[in-house]
């Protein structure tokens, strides 16, 4: 592709000559010798190794930031992240892994450890706000979006590794994961990182030792296993057999020092799983991969199972604004089949995603990690002309795929709390309208053939929308953020200072987190006996939380107690993991009546 064959500012370990060539024998491509379009006046500002991944920086955190201290726990995974690092510092054991009582034994320990690194850094304790403890999804956020500009600079010039980084940001699942306090974000850094690494020893195709670069590659890779066990290792590992079988050739690995490598790998993993071995008696192992890993390999958990070909059609979803540009692109993509970037993207790409679509459970976030392997051909054919060169069906069919869910997203920010019964945000519709308006002008320039020119407003249209959901919309949907709600009420109880709290009916995660280690899930009995002791003992201030499935029976236990609860509070909403409709009590235990005789 021609940004290869013009390597400005190449990295001095790229080869100069065009990728197609150089394996095929064949010369220049067509469009090689075609008179190239001038570039947009952005990329000949912004396209170099220092203006870009600045650009990238600041992008990437005005995305990423807003709803980072706004919007409450989303259940149910981000909070048992959050708890389980929560009571690591509350108990000072950084080896297990624990919510509440039980044993959280699916994942590793990686992304607890730097959870709680965050919360230290910062001088908060356990009962740092959320946002601390989504530090590190930001963080990963941030470096997934550099990462993908260096790894896409082992091929092509900064231009169009300027593109991938667009992409990267841009995408609204690497958006939300951003947000969340989990693993996914932190890992796709990890793999991205290592991805860089292979990509120039591939291209170097030397069997002199790299050890920079093997020492990057090694310890990515290890970050990987300790945030999210073996989905890291499957991403390279495919990735490498799928560059020794493609050339057949294996001797170019050798540069990245596999021996020493993976001595130094195994020097960085192995001591927590020692420990964490011989804290749970091997029972860690058990339920992270005979549960945990081969349970989502069998069957779709937790309702997430979906037959193949789920992630494709989510694709053109969570992978926006990149989906419309692979139409443009995709004839110049298999044009430049051979070519080097081509390879090394198809081999990053194509293993892990029949993977993926052949696994039970599925959700959205499993293919991020292969995100920049479909942006970096792209963003090269883009750059190569391939946007002005596609017909007229194709242009319109990339038009619509990127105005499609801006304007879904638009109509939801108005429509969907009318729906909830909660008011729209003003400034969230309005910031999502605009989102919406810069999608459309930016189709506008697909159908004309300038697709460069329509990545800066598909840009400015992720921005508006990322700051119109995740900064109004989402924090306003009051109906479903009722864990907070729930705290705020109990915190209104007259009288009643660090109140002790049973639940009974609603057991989400979120409310744990945000009430409290002590907050016990219990059964509508024992939240009636809870109270009676209360009662019988001035054992202070206690609530108990009672879902109305559950109050029928938790009033005729206090009955047969000769307990008489005292509502204090009731709200209602919606639980967003299942879409039922809750109404919740507040009781605590009547004051007792003075006698009368």
């Amino acid at each position: 592709m021609s940004e290869a064959r013009q390597p400005e500012g190449m990295e001095p370990d790229t080869a100069s000559e065009s990728p197609a060539s150089s394996e095929t024998g064949n010369g220049p491509s067509a469009s090689a010798t075609a008179v190239a379009a001038p570039k947009p006046i952005w990329m000949r500002l912004f396209g170099h190794d220092i203006s870009a991944p600045l650009i990238l920086l600041v992008l990437a955190l005005a995305l990423f930031a807003p709803g980072q201290w706004t919007v409450p726990p989303l259940d149910r995974d981000e909070p048992r992240f959050t708890q389980a690092t929560k009571q690591m510092l509350e108990t000072g054991d950084y080896v297990d892994i624990r919510f509440q009582d039980q044993a959280r034994h699916k994942k590793p320990v990686g992304i607890y450890w730097l959870q709680a690194a965050a919360v230290k850094l910062t001088g908060h304790d356990a009962a740092a706000p959320l946002w601390v403890y989504r530090l590190p999804s930001l963080l990963g956020g941030v470096l997934v979006v550099l990462m993908a500009y260096w790894a896409a600079r082992a091929f092509t010039g900064p231009p169009a590794s300027l593109i991938v980084g667009l992409f990267v940001a841009a995408a609204i699942i690497v958006g939300v994961e951003a947000r969340l306090a989990k693993t996914d974000a932190m890992l796709f850094a990890m793999i991205v990182l290592a991805q860089g690494a292979l990509a120039r020893i591939w291209q170097r195709d030397t069997q002199e030792r790299q050890w920079g670069l093997a020492f990057v590659f090694w310890t990515a890779l290890a970050g990987g296993v300790l945030i999210k066990g073996p989905v890291a290792p499957m991403v390279v590992g495919l990735t490498v057999l799928a560059l020794f079988a493609m050339p057949r050739r294996v001797k170019w690995f050798k540069a990245a020092v596999p021996l020493f490598g993976f001595l130094w790998f195994v020097l960085l993993v192995v001591p927590w799983f020692v420990a964490i071995w011989i804290a749970t008696d091997g029972t860690f192992f058990t339920e992270a991969i005979g549960k945990d890993l081969l349970g989502k390999v069998g069957e779709g958990q937790e309702g997430h199972g979906a037959p193949p070909l789920t992630h494709l059609a989510a694709m053109f979803g969570i992978f926006w604004p990149l989906p419309a540009f692979v139409l443009l692109a995709a004839r110049t993509i298999w044009r430049e089949k051979a070519s080097r970037l081509v390879v090394f993207s198809a081999a990053w790409f194509f293993p892990s995603w029949i993977v993926f679509e052949l696994v039970a459970t599925k959700l959205p976030h499993y293919t991020m990690p292969l995100f920049p392997a479909l942006a970096l051909p792209v963003a090269a054919a883009l750059v190569d002309g391939a946007g002005e060169r596609a017909g007229r069906k194709l242009r319109w069919a990339a038009a619509v795929l990127l105005v499609l869910p801006p304007l879904g997203i638009a109509a939801a920010s108005f429509a969907g709390p009318l729906y909830l019964g909660d008011w729209p945000s003003p400034p969230g519709v309005v910031l999502c309208g605009i989102g919406a308006a810069a999608a459309f002008l930016s189709a506008s320039r697909l159908l004309g053939g300038a697709a460069l020119h329509g990545i800066p407003t598909a840009v400015v249209s992720a921005l508006a929308i990322a700051i119109g959901f995740w900064g109004f919309v989402g924090p306003a949907l009051t109906s479903i953020w009722v864990s907070p709600r729930l705290v705020a009420a109990i915190d209104a109880v007259p009288a009643c200072n660090a109140p002790q709290v049973v639940t009974a009916g609603f057991h989400e995660p979120s409310f744990i987190f945000l009430q409290g280690t002590n907050t016990h899930i219990v059964s509508a009995d024992k939240a009636a006996e809870f109270l009676d002791e209360a009662g019988r003992n001035g054992t202070g201030c206690r609530i108990a939380v009672i879902e109305s499935r559950q109050e029928a029976a938790f009033l005729g236990a206090a009955e047969a107690r000769g307990l008489v609860p005292e509502l204090v509070s009731r709200l209602d909403g919606l639980n967003i993991n299942g879409g039922k409709q809750l109404d919740i009590g507040l009781y605590r235990a009547a004051e007792p009546k003075a006698d009368t005789q």
